[in-house]
């Protein structure tokens, strides 16, 4: 019974510590300026494989609403047996296991965690970078960003998402809100770069 409460209390001790999802995630500059150590993780994501934070952040809130445990629902044998999720992808970044692991082993980054932000942000810029490389798609196009990043870069060349009207609409919404995340962030990124003191003064 006392191991029971230990592993209870531990995990509530480690979902309290998790950080939880932006109160206005419509607004890229509330979502920094509530979270700021995830503008620095952006920017290192950006600078280390060129890809536009607001593209990058437009593809994860679609994925995963920012939470850091976010997972496929539980799939069920006749309602009731739990048989597994419908796929491996977890995290921020809702990235699947096979796909982690290629980042981890081409990036040497092997201590990575999915439910990590600054991870999951690196993630995707590399990513976004690897789709540029491969399917010569530009890093500023959300809208063939998400197709690549949903369907695979080889399902991406096959075309599968013509046959997908539905993700095309969800990639067409990405799109429309890595331009709005885009337009935000040109309006507050002197405020973000000089920290909380340039707020509190020029704020």
């Amino acid at each position: 019974m006392k191991k029971v409460i230990s592993l209870a209390l531990c995990a509530l001790l480690l979902s309290s510590c998790a950080t939880p999802p932006p109160k206005r995630p419509e607004n890229l500059c509330e979502i920094f300026f509530e979270h700021r150590d995830w503008y620095d993780d952006a920017q290192d994501a950006e600078e280390r494989w060129g890809t536009p934070i607001h593209v990058s952040m437009a593809i994860m809130y679609q994925e995963s609403s920012f939470r850091h445990n976010a997972a496929p629902p539980m799939q069920y044998f006749l309602w009731v047996i739990p048989i597994g999720r419908a796929s491996s992808a977890y995290g921020y970044s809702q990235a699947k296991t096979m796909t982690w692991s290629d980042y981890m082993r081409e990036t040497d980054n092997y201590g990575a965690d999915r439910d990590d932000f600054d991870d999951a942000i690196d993630f995707m810029g590399w990513f976004i970078y690897k789709t540029n490389k491969i399917n010569k798609v530009s890093k500023w196009d959300a809208y063939n960003q998400y197709l690549n990043y949903h369907e695979g870069w080889g399902g991406y060349r096959k075309k599968s998402y013509n046959r997908k009207a539905w993700l095309k609409s969800v990639s067409a919404k990405v799109q429309r809100r890595a331009e709005v995340y885009g337009a935000q962030l040109r309006g507050c990124k002197e405020e973000l770069s000089h920290g909380w003191l340039w707020r509190l003064f020029f704020g």
